[in-house]
Formats: C-alpha cells, sequence, structure tokens
C-alpha cells in the first residue's frame, strides 16, 4: 500500500479541524480569511500528530533493512541482546509504509507553512480582524502600525543572528537549525507549563464529573459569575447603542461619512437599527440644526467598541441560556437518582417532539440508568485510565534521558513491539501515546481564559482574535511536543545519543548536536519542572493564587466566597426556575435540540440571534 495510508489520514484529519472550526466559529458571519487563516493553523497541526506514528513505523522498518544489508555491524539495533542464539523472525514491510523521499518532503511543507502562518500571517490576521477600519486599506494600515514593534523585533534578531554566523563560518550550515531550535525551545517552555496542567485536570475532570453534587454546586457558582458578566456586556452594549445613537442623529444622510454610519449601524442589533432609521428620518427634515460631526478616528474607536460589545453580549446571552438548561438537567438528575420506578422525568419537557432513536431506543428506563448509575462509573473508570496515563508521562518525562537502562515506559513498550515486528501494535502505542498528550496540552489551550481578549465559547460564539490566537498557539505548541514525543520513544538521537537511523520529522528539524546546551540541557532537564507544576495543579495553586488577586474561582463550598456564589448561583436558579413554569406553555415555539441548547440564528446582528429565544429569562433577571 504504497501511500495510500499517508493519502488516506491526510483527506481524513481535515474533517476534524473543520468539526472544530464548525463548533467554535460562524462560517456566515466571520471574515473567509479569518476562517482560512483558522482552519489552515489547526489542520496542519492535527496532521503532524496523526502522521508522525507512520513517520515512526516506516523509520523502524528503514532501520531493519540497513541491518540487514550491512549485517548489523555499523548500526546496532537498541536493543542488542542475545539474537544470534535465536531464530531471528521474518519482518515484513508495514501495511502502512511511506516510500522515500515523500515524509521529508511533506514535513517540511507542513512544518514551514506552519511556522509562517504562527509569526508572520496570523498575528497580522489578529489586528486586520480587531481593527474597526471602514475599508481594507485603512484595516491594513491598522493591523501594520500594531504589528511594528512585533515585526521590527523578529528583524532585530534575524540580522543580529545574521551578523553573528558572518563572524562564525562553523555556524554557517546550522543557520536553519538555530532557527527551529530557537521556535521549538519558546514552544516547549510554554508546552510544559500547560502539559503539567492538563496530565492532573483532566483526570480530575472527569472524576468530578462524576460527582453530581459537586457538578450542581460549580453549575450554581458559573451562574453567580455569569450573571455578572451578562450584566457588564448588557451595561457595556447600552453604552455603545447611545454613544451610536448620538453619532446617527449629528450625521445626515448627505454628509460623507454617512456610510461609516451606516457600517456601524449593521452592527448593531436589527431593533436598534430599525430605531436609528427612523430617528434619523425625522431629523433629516430639519436641515437648519446645529449638529456636531464626530472625526474620521472617533468613529474608528466607535465601530471596533460597537463590534467587541456585540460580541460580548451575544457570548453572555448565549453562555447564560445554556448554562441554566446545564443547571436544570443536573438537579432533574439528583431528584431522579431516589426514584423507585427507574424512569428518568424532566422537570421541562422538550418542546420538540423525540425522534425515533429517542423513542425506542434512549427510553425514559434506559435514560434513568445511564443518567444516575453508568455515568458516573464509567467517567471513574476513565478518570482512573487517564490518571495512569498521567503517571506514566510524568515518569518518562523525568527520566527518558536515561537509555542504559532505559526508564521511559513508552520507549520501553516501542522496544518490544519492534523486537517482534509488530508495526500495527507500533503505530497505535504511539497514536495513543501522541494523542493524550495533545488532549492534554490543547484541551488547556481551549479551556484557558485570558480576561475577554482570549476565550474559545463553543456554539459559534469564539471571536475572530481568539481563533486566530489559538492557531498560533497551536503552531508553536505542537512541533516542540512531537519532539517531546521522540524523545520519550527513544526515537530521537539528538537527545538518546544512540546511533541509529533518524525519522524525517527528525532529520527536517536539523542536527541539535549543533546546539549541546539546549540539546544536552534545557531539552532534556526543563520537563523534570512537570513534577512540580502537576503538584501545584494538584493542590490548586493558581486557582487560590487567582482568588487572591480577585478573580472568584471554584475552590471548595469550605472557602467562604465560594459559598457565598453557590448560593448567589442557586438562588438564580430557583427564580429562574419559577419564570420558566409560568411561561413555559408561551415558549413552546422556541427552538431547541434534544439536550436544551439552541443555536444562534443566522442574521448580520451580533445580539438578536439569542434575545428573542431566551427572553424568558432577560425579563426575570434584568436587575441582577
Amino acid at each position: 500500500m504504497s501511500g495510500g495510508a499517508l493519502g488516506i489520514e491526510i483527506v481524513l484529519v481535515f474533517f476534524l479541524p473543520l468539526f472544530l472550526l464548525h463548533r467554535y466559529g460562524h462560517f456566515r458571519k466571520q471574515h473567509p480569511l479569518v476562517l482560512f487563516g483558522t482552519l489552515l493553523s489547526w489542520y496542519l497541526c492535527f496532521l503532524i500528530v496523526f502522521i508522525l506514528p507512520l513517520d515512526v513505523s516506516t523509520t523502524i522498518y528503514n532501520q531493519y533493512l540497513f541491518n540487514q544489508t550491512s549485517n548489523s555491524s555499523v548500526f546496532p539495533t537498541r536493543y542488542s541482546t542475545n539474537r544470534s542464539r535465536t531464530t531471528p523472525k521474518v519482518c515484513h514491510k508495514p501495511w502502512s509504509y511511506i516510500p522515500d523521499g515523500i515524509l521529508p518532503v511533506f514535513w517540511r511543507v507542513v512544518y514551514w507553512t506552519s511556522q509562517c502562518l504562527t509569526w508572520l500571517l496570523l498575528p497580522f490576521m489578529q489586528s486586520y480582524a480587531r481593527s474597526g477600519g471602514f475599508s481594507i486599506l485603512g484595516k491594513i494600515k491598522t493591523a501594520l502600525i500594531e504589528n511594528a514593534i512585533y515585526y521590527g523585533t523578529y528583524l532585530v534578531i534575524f540580522c543580529s543572528l545574521l551578523i553573528y554566523v558572518a563572524v562564525h563560518p562553523q555556524w554557517q550550515q546550522g543557520l536553519q537549525t538555530i532557527s527551529i531550535a530557537a521556535a521549538n525551545t519558546w514552544g516547549l517552555f510554554l508546552l510544559v507549563l500547560l502539559l503539567g496542567y492538563g496530565l492532573v485536570e483532566i483526570p480530575c475532570l472527569y472524576w468530578n464529573s462524576s460527582r453530581h453534587g459537586y457538578l450542581l454546586a460549580k453549575t450554581y457558582f458559573k451562574v453567580a459569575k455569569l450573571a455578572t458578566e451578562k450584566s457588564d456586556a448588557e451595561e457595556n452594549m447600552d453604552d455603545a447603542m447611545e454613544e451610536v445613537a448620538n453619532v446617527n442623529e449629528s450625521v445626515g444622510y448627505s454628509h460623507p461619512l454617512r456610510n461609516n454610519i451606516d457600517t456601524i449601524l449593521r452592527k448593531c442589533p436589527m431593533e436598534i437599527q430599525e430605531k436609528m432609521v427612523r430617528l434619523n428620518t425625522e431629523d433629516s427634515e430639519d436641515e437648519s440644526t446645529q449638529r456636531t460631526y464626530p472625526s474620521k478616528r472617533s468613529l474608528v474607536k466607535l465601530h471596533k467598541q460597537v463590534i467587541y460589545a456585540g460580541q460580548r453580549h451575544s457570548q453572555t446571552q448565549v453562555q447564560w441560556a445554556i448554562l441554566l438548561e446545564e443547571a436544570f438537567h443536573l438537579e432533574d438528575v439528583c431528584k431522579n437518582e431516589t426514584s423507585a420506578s427507574h424512569q428518568f422525568v424532566h422537570s421541562f419537557p422538550s418542546s420538540q417532539p423525540p425522534g425515533w432513536l429517542g423513542k425506542y431506543l434512549y427510553t425514559p428506563t434506559i435514560e434513568w440508568y445511564w443518567e444516575c448509575v453508568l455515568r458516573q462509573w464509567c467517567y471513574r473508570l476513565l478518570a482512573l485510565l487517564l490518571s495512569l496515563l498521567s503517571v506514566a508521562v510524568v515518569w518518562s518525562e523525568c527520566t527518558f534521558f536515561s537509555t542504559h537502562p532505559v526508564l521511559s515506559l513508552f520507549a520501553i513498550f516501542i522496544q518490544l513491539a519492534e523486537r517482534d515486528y509488530n508495526y500495527l501494535y507500533i503505530e497505535m502505542a504511539c497514536f495513543v501515546t501522541i494523542l493524550f498528550l495533545c488532549v492534554c496540552v490543547y484541551s488547556t489551550v481551549f479551556r484557558i481564559r485570558v480576561f475577554n481578549y482570549y476565550y474559545l465559547v463553543p456554539h459559534h460564539q469564539t471571536d475572530a482574535y481568539s481563533l486566530l490566537f489559538s492557531g498560533m498557539l497551536f503552531c508553536r505548541l505542537t512541533p516542540p511536543l512531537c519532539l517531546n514525543f521522540l524523545g520519550l520513544i527513544h526515537m530521537d538521537s539528538s537527545i538518546s545519543h544512540q546511533q541509529r537511523i533518524e525519522t524525517a520529522y527528525t532529520t527536517i528539524m536539523g542536527s541539535m548536536r549543533l546546539l549541546s546546551f539546549i540539546a544536552d540541557g534545557f531539552y532534556i532537564y526543563y520537563p523534570m519542572l512537570i513534577v512540580l507544576l502537576c503538584i501545584a495543579t494538584y493542590c490548586s495553586l493558581g486557582t487560590r493564587c487567582l482568588n487572591l488577586l480577585g478573580f472568584p474561582q471554584y475552590i471548595s463550598q469550605s472557602d467562604d466566597l465560594t459559598s457565598e456564589l453557590v448560593e448567589e448561583g442557586r438562588e438564580l436558579i430557583r427564580r429562574g426556575t419559577i419564570v420558566w413554569r409560568e411561561r413555559y406553555g408561551e415558549q413552546r415555539n422556541v427552538r431547541r435540540n434534544r439536550n436544551g441548547y439552541s443555536e444562534l440564528k443566522d442574521n448580520d446582528s451580533p445580539s438578536d440571534s439569542s434575545d428573542s429565544e431566551y427572553e424568558v429569562y432577560d425579563d426575570h433577571f434584568q436587575h441582577t
């Protein structure tokens, strides 16, 4: 199957970033270049993750062929045991074997394209997307100005590096290696921080998900926090709309700036647009009124403010409705746990009739056993398995530099499979290992929140800046993550110091032996910091620090601030339940999906997509 497995994976992997982009982005509202840049960056990173196991199995087979032709005299195997005393096993070509010359070209294209995206194009696209300019040239100018220091710093570093290489001719062949090492060093620094958090947080997340009482209390806490954010977003939206109204009244239809005003109005909710048009029509009858016209710069600033306010308002509205649905569901689970009939009863039946799957297969009895019995045990079992993987990763990160004896657990597994030439097991072991590492790192990227500047919100609510920033992080984290994985399984000769054929991925990274202080120092000892980060995460040191700095985080109900917010959230849910019961009959035509989560409508207004659907909550919680 010459290169067939590579082609199949290249096609299939594309659907994973496409699904994630559909979940977090909005195909109809966001700029095509933003969607394309994010999709390409995610796709390239996932390609590296899924193709690397094929590279490992192909390299092991090439090593076998080389040993056969050279009679194992130059390149001894990693496991030089008494093989001569036993009958050697026949090694067949792996089903996923990739012919020579394909993978090096493939890795060069993927790696350098991702690096150009993360260091050059995506930062520019971020500033372009956040710009409040009214024309393409205006947005480009703003983006260049905002990135002048960013690109200027790169230019200074690059020129300094060229001068250094010119003075030291022995480094001329290693200029590319130095550049790659610099990028990977930066990525490894951030990778260890995220990995240390994810290795503990993901098993704990699934373990806590099996505790219904804990989930309900944390949901109450989130409701109380989100109520404050929702109120702030509504105030910001009102302030922005007030400024828009003032500007709209001062600029008539015949003014040169009227086109800019109309552009701003199109970013406002539909009811605001209609109101503005009526008011402007009435004012246009009196042309003698003294007007104060805004400047072009103030309109650019106002445009940016309206875009930001609309995005935050829409995000909080949708999150509010989803969080209420989640709280209602968890309350139903707690109530049904003591049910003697063993049938799950919902407090608020779905307004949409169930499909044939829910009607005949997922019956109330099956739903009760899953929600009240099976789910918590499945989550606990999954948490235990993930905990074992986390312990194996931490142990291997601290011992992968030892080759005699081999202490890295993942290296032992691969070497045992290599002795039997079990290429399917090798690929599966590599895939599971690197997939777990990626889940720990990428899930942290999706969960982390930097105030309101970077925040990935599902249900099509993520703004362009956050999407592009996530693409930058993916491209910077994935190459060092894969190099770290190759080090864990002793397939990176610059770290393991073994004489063997290198993977095609390692060859395009260059020989790190030119930079011995990085290959023998930073790359080996810095990952040991994961132990301290895991301990800090398990003890919730970061959460407690954020709590002390004034950013409320859920710790435990024994904490005074946490218990107060939990009680506040419980009261908000109680009020919401009363309102919903009173108005449920009037809202039966509201479109919902099966779990109660609602999707945004496709229109040009950023806020009215959720207002009309969830006004049952807004009227009652307006004072919150």
